[in-house]
């Protein structure tokens, strides 16, 4: 980081894959913050400085999911309802210890967020007619075809979306320019199919949404749709368990660095005996049905939808990373309905609960590898 404070933005080193955003904001901010109040050096670049860039976006954020809350539900009213659902979307554990750190993951997540607020005022102003409910994958591909046939739909659909397409041809023109999409270290970051990250989705969404989705309705309603539904699920169990045996992977990383929680749910889980990965595929049936049935208010196109771009995110990434998933969790949690409140005041508590023993061992539970005088720090 002190090489962009000195203008020396050719330095780079190749084993990080982080495009530097973050960095060229943070120099965009404080560098004329600096001139303007006479800061030396030792202030602009310090730690807390830094930090304090991540806090900013932070506040950005809380007021972006606001924004989109009162947008996506509409029909609520209630602005403590609203505020306290913000709140907790903004304590997610895995999400809130970043403001204090000078990590990039507040910032993406703030970008996403504007993107998807400009395009809901568009919804609201152009597309009204389009809110339809399908009944099954028929109809979705009929009307698909008949609206892109009209070519003042494409216009239409183009005005709503034209941020996404200006952002996926900057995509792949960067993909193109760069020879790919990881940036430094490539052999570490090499794209694959491994499915059983959706498992890994759907387990970390149960357990930080445990308040809606672990109810005893919610278990009571999934055996009724066991029984009803018997060589469904067992297809769906046989599916996994294949999907499990042939594209499971382990990332170096996972075994390697124990600084990241990742590395002792596996070693304590996954790495007790070869049979556990398969004995959890139970859970993670319940753990899907569950989140689907939470979000059935949603028109199957919608659903459909999220679940492709789940998929893109999580499938060819061969590391677990927690980090991985926050975007989509997010996007799930803003879009359930609204729940009552005592489950939003148990799901707010219990992460302040979990952010509070993670800022404690972060703080004070450190540690150094043999081969290196650096502290290390437990994190997510």
């Amino acid at each position: 980081m002190p090489q962009e404070f000195e203008k020396d933005l050719r330095s780079w080193d190749p084993m990080i894959t982080t495009p530097p955003g973050l960095y060229l904001l943070s120099v965009g901010v404080v560098k004329p913050a600096a001139w303007l109040f006479g800061w030396t050096g030792s202030v602009v670049c310090s730690t807390g400085m830094l930090r304090f860039i991540n806090l900013l976006i932070s506040a950005g954020n809380f007021y972006l999911l606001y924004l989109l809350l009162l947008k996506i539900h509409q029909k609520n009213k209630v602005q403590s309802r609203i505020v306290l659902c913000t709140s907790t979307n903004s304590f997610l554990t895995v999400f809130d210890p970043a403001p204090l750190l000078h990590y990039s993951c507040v910032g993406h997540c703030e970008w996403q967020p504007s993107w998807k607020t400009e395009l809901l005022k568009k919804k609201d102003e152009r597309i009204s007619s389009m809110r339809t409910s399908f009944s099954d994958l028929t109809l979705i591909m009929r009307f698909l075809i008949e609206y892109l046939t009209s070519p003042k739909n494409l216009v239409t659909l183009i005005a709503l979306t034209w941020p996404y397409i200006v952002l996926v041809t900057a995509f792949f023109v960067f993909v193109f320019i760069n020879g790919g999409i990881v940036v430094g270290d490539r052999s570490s970051h090499e794209a694959c199919l491994h499915f059983p990250q959706l498992f890994y989705f759907l387990s970390f969404t149960l357990f930080f949404s445990f308040p809606h989705l672990l109810t005893p309705t919610k278990i009571r309603k999934f055996l009724q749709s066991l029984r009803r539904h018997r060589v469904q699920y067992i297809l769906i169990a046989a599916i996994s368990l294949f999907l499990i045996w042939k594209f499971t992977y382990v990332h170096k990383y996972l075994l390697a660095d124990n600084r990241h929680y990742t590395f002792y749910v596996w070693r304590k889980i996954f790495q007790r005996h070869e049979l556990v990965k398969y004995v959890l595929v139970p859970a993670y049936i319940f753990a899907g049905w569950s989140f689907v049935d939470t979000i059935k208010s949603k028109s199957i196109f919608w659903i459909l939808m999220y679940f492709v771009c789940l998929l893109s995110v999580t499938v060819p990434q061969k590391l677990l990373e927690f980090r991985y998933f926050i975007l989509p969790f997010l996007i799930y949690r803003l879009n359930i309905p609204f729940p009552p409140v005592y489950r939003q005041l148990v799901e707010l508590a219990f992460y302040v609960v979990v952010n509070v023993v993670t800022f404690y061992v972060f703080l004070n539970k450190t540690f150094q590898w043999p081969n290196s005088v650096e502290i290390q720090r437990f994190m997510w």
